[in-house]
């Protein structure tokens, strides 16, 4: 069922507005053609101050199947199922394993509590803001979207999905349903470290979000990087992940320090009024460096 009203109670000059109750009416409006979706509006909204809003929105607040985290199999492999519409704070609130801590911690960036409390994931990649917080932690928790459509469901890594400045691989007629985040041992851990001219409600000089896993012997058996606001999209540094693997746990700290600065290069910031390239690349260095630190003291008993 689909229900629908403008100011006037029918179609107008500034475009429609509709809220379907149920995922399969959404998706059948969006392959009409001429909807914009709308999650939380955050972004939206703000985007838009001063002058009339002239796009027929798709509002999707009502689609319930899209909201919550929840434990899953996925062919065969424990995860996380995160619906699009989960807000921040139900992310920030939900019970979830040590190794997705670094998304914990992006989620209480998001803004201030009451972005927090209407943003959502969704509307986090989507918008795909070089400084979008959700977007490095996600990145190094090897996490995928869900996207759907008439035509079906397909899965994309979220490298595959964010492609650049406000770009994305989202068809004209689909919507992000859910992201789906792998489940690892109980030794992973994970951090996320933002720095901003203040501490809430600000666009990100530079962020890292790192995930590890440690196998029997304490060693790194597994190891993610993602640095978000040093490039057009989020990125994960390859080179750096495989350079740490098997370091034994205290050692982590050296080394990092022992790694060429060719590690990196993929980075491309850019000089704006937050900072210049230079001072971010410096940044992100320092961001990872004290993360590996943190790992390197850390108990693989302790969160």
């Amino acid at each position: 069922m689909v229900t629908s009203r403008t100011a006037a109670g029918q179609d107008n000059a500034q475009g429609r507005y509709e809220r379907p109750a149920e995922l399969d009416a959404a998706l059948r409006r969006l392959a009409q053609g001429g909807w914009t979706p709308l999650a939380g509006g955050t972004d939206f909204y703000p985007a838009r101050v001063g002058r009339p809003l002239r796009e027929s929105l798709l509002d999707l607040s009502a689609l319930q199947a899209l909201r919550g985290v929840a434990e899953r199999d996925d062919d065969g492999a424990p995860a996380w199922r995160i619906g699009a519409l989960t807000t921040w704070s139900d992310v920030a609130r939900a019970p979830l394993d040590p190794a997705l801590t670094a998304l914990q911690q992006a989620a209480r960036e998001v803004g201030g509590v009451q972005i927090q409390n209407q943003a959502t994931v969704g509307g986090n990649l989507c918008n795909a803001s070089p400084a979008a917080d959700g977007v490095p932690a996600l990145l190094a928790l090897d996490a995928e979207v869900e996207l759907a459509s008439v035509r079906g469901c397909r899965r994309l890594p979220l490298a595959g999905f964010v492609l650049g400045n406000r770009r994305t691989a989202l068809a004209p007629d689909e919507l992000l349903v859910a992201v789906i985040v792998p489940r690892r041992s109980p030794r992973a851990r994970s951090r996320f470290l933002k720095l901003g001219h203040r501490r809430y409600l600000v666009i990100s000089i530079a962020m890292a979000a790192v995930a590890v896993d440690f196998d029997d012997h304490d060693r790194l058996s597994h190891c993610a990087v993602a640095i978000g606001a040093c490039s057009a999209a989020a990125l994960r540094l390859p080179a750096l992940e495989r350079a740490m693997l098997s370091a034994p746990r205290a050692q982590l700290s050296r080394r990092f320090e022992a790694l060429d600065a060719a590690v990196f290069a993929p980075l491309a910031p850019i000089d704006d009024v937050r900072g210049s390239a230079a001072y971010r690349r410096e940044v992100a260095v320092e961001l990872v460096r004290r993360v590996f630190a943190e790992f390197a003291g850390a108990s693989t008993g302790a969160a």
